[in-house]
């Protein structure tokens, strides 16, 4: 089927974190107005961040792709721009992994990823000669950080790409992956909520491979991408190229904490002989989701368990549970 080129964005309320970046996990509706609220529970540092990747605007700043009329398997100028609240494009950035800005491009079936450098003009325009493989809804992510930021922010938005569109099934989840004669292993598995260790093994002719070259001052950069809402993540590696510790391979590890059961579409670069490649994985997450709001286990269960209570006696208020947070503001408040 013919697909007709058009822009489109949208923003969910989402909070998920994957590793010390930026995934996504659940919805979180607003307190009740009256009555004190009870503290909740610490959550873990990673979970503070923002859910990135979801929403064209955040922070006052906002996506703007300024290219259209995109083709199948033509090259062109990708363009596209960050804006300030008045409308002013963002010039000034901090410096992430060597670049000003990583672009990330998918499509929405999770094939035909790409991971580029856009060049930044005086107009305040990102530019980058880009191909879109194939026809298809894509997603695109602008990883960056502001000269002023104290953290990174990463805005995604959708394109459409016309042509001839046919899309492809999500691959089945698997622990090798091969790439222009190199294999990779994929070792580790995630739980929602706890922090998990992923190792993946570089392997070339059946021989493990020991000199990877830095790229972007990692020996590796993993990409993860949700299967549904493309919740989105870009985490490095333990260790640093050169640091007398971190050996140039054959195992490149990350450390991830995974809030959402599901599948993940899973994206390594790493380089090696002067040439940048990308090994692709499906990496299923089992289990169930951890308590909203930053609750433990047993104040969530304490919170449903009132909440239970509360319908089966005609909805009534159920007093706030003070010591564990497990009611907010006298009021039943948990999601099953």
């Amino acid at each position: 089927m013919k697909i007709v080129t058009k822009l489109g964005a949208f923003a969910l309320a989402l909070v998920l974190v994957l590793g010390s970046a930026y995934i996504v996990g659940r919805a979180v509706g607003p307190p009740p107005a009256a009555a004190p609220v009870a503290a909740p529970a610490a959550k873990p540092a990673a979970a503070e961040e923002s859910s990135y990747g979801l929403a064209i605007t955040h922070e006052s700043m906002n996506l703007k792709v300024l290219t259209d009329n995109v083709r199948a398997g033509t090259k062109q100028t990708f363009a596209f721009q960050i804006l300030q609240h008045d409308g002013t494009p963002l010039v000034k950035y901090k410096p992430q992994h060597e670049k000003l800005m990583h672009l990330i491009v998918a499509r929405r079936d999770l094939s035909n990823f790409q991971h580029v450098h856009p060049n930044l003009g005086s107009d305040g325009v990102w530019r980058v000669p880009l191909t879109f493989a194939a026809a298809g809804e894509y997603r695109i992510f602008a990883d960056y950080m502001p000269l002023w930021g104290i953290h990174g922010e990463t805005l995604g938005a959708d394109v459409s790409v016309s042509g001839d569109f046919r899309p492809e099934a999500l691959p089945a989840p698997s622990t090798t992956a091969t790439v222009d004669g190199y294999t990779v292993t994929l070792g580790g598995e995630l739980t929602p909520g706890k922090s998990g260790k992923l190792t993946l093994s570089v392997a070339k002719g059946g021989k493990p491979v020991t000199d990877l070259e830095p790229y972007l001052g990692a020996f590796g950069h993993l990409v993860a991408l949700r299967d549904g809402d493309m919740a989105y993540l870009h985490v490095h590696p333990d260790g640093t190229p050169g640091d007398g510790q971190t050996a140039p391979g054959p195992d490149i590890l990350f450390h991830a904490t995974a809030p959402s059961f599901g599948d993940y579409r899973l994206f390594l670069d790493f380089q090696h002989q002067g040439v940048v490649r990308t090994a692709a994985f499906t990496l299923r997450v089992n289990g169930p989701n951890p308590p909203p709001h930053g609750l433990s286990e047993e104040a969530f269960a304490a919170a449903k368990a009132r909440n239970e209570e509360a319908v089966r006696n005609g909805g009534a208020a159920v007093p706030a549970d003070t010591s564990g947070g497990a009611t907010e503001g006298g009021t039943p408040h948990g999601h099953g």
